[in-house]
């Protein structure tokens, strides 16, 4: 099986970790793993997405045109993204800055949350929204184990803020719960 996702927000909403943390979560599973990011040249503010792809068979190419699922996490990349779904894909969108009237398509899975006011109200860091999004993402679509996500984050967080892993656990299962409770 194999499976993509676009992730696409804006400079300093952990967008690159969010992908990160994904690919090597799917690389502890045994998949082979391609993880593509990419910013802007503003860095916080800016653009920044990334794409993964997770198969169980080689990567031919780490470009994906037409992904199976987009996270979005605010409305530029939704106008950048969201004509590129496949048909019947998941966009999981950040409904805290995404309005999903925007979305327009009846033809994919939307989940809309919202991953600023859960991280902001529940964990207590709206730099959280991320990975409150990750959650969601992993439990509509099972690319992952919820678990192997919780195993790799002293993969992606360094020592110096390792203090924070439980924040992330907690945001990861926020999202989880949400896309659980929303199917």
């Amino acid at each position: 099986m194999t499976t993509d996702v676009i992730m696409a927000g804006f400079g300093g909403q952990g967008i690159l970790m969010i992908g990160n943390l994904l690919s090597i979560a799917a690389m502890e599973e045994g998949r082979h793993v391609t993880y593509f990011p990419a910013y802007g040249v503003e860095m916080r503010g800016g653009t920044a997405n990334c794409t993964v792809v997770l198969s169980d068979e080689e990567i031919g190419s780490p470009v994906v045109g037409r992904p199976r699922a987009c996270v979005v996490m605010n409305g530029p990349s939704l106008d950048r993204y969201l004509p590129a779904i496949r048909e019947g894909g998941d966009l999981v969108i950040n409904r805290s800055l995404v309005d999903p009237a925007k979305v327009g398509r009846k033809d994919l899975r939307l989940l809309a949350i919202p991953a600023n006011d859960i991280a902001r109200e529940v964990v207590g860091s709206q730099q959280l929204a991320s990975m409150v999004a990750l959650g969601a993402y992993v439990q509509r679509t099972g690319a992952v184990r919820m678990q192997t996500l919780f195993d790799c984050l002293p993969k992606v967080i360094s020592k110096k803020y390792e203090k924070f892993i439980p924040l992330n656990v907690n945001a990861l299962k926020e999202g989880e719960s949400f896309a659980r409770n929303h199917a």
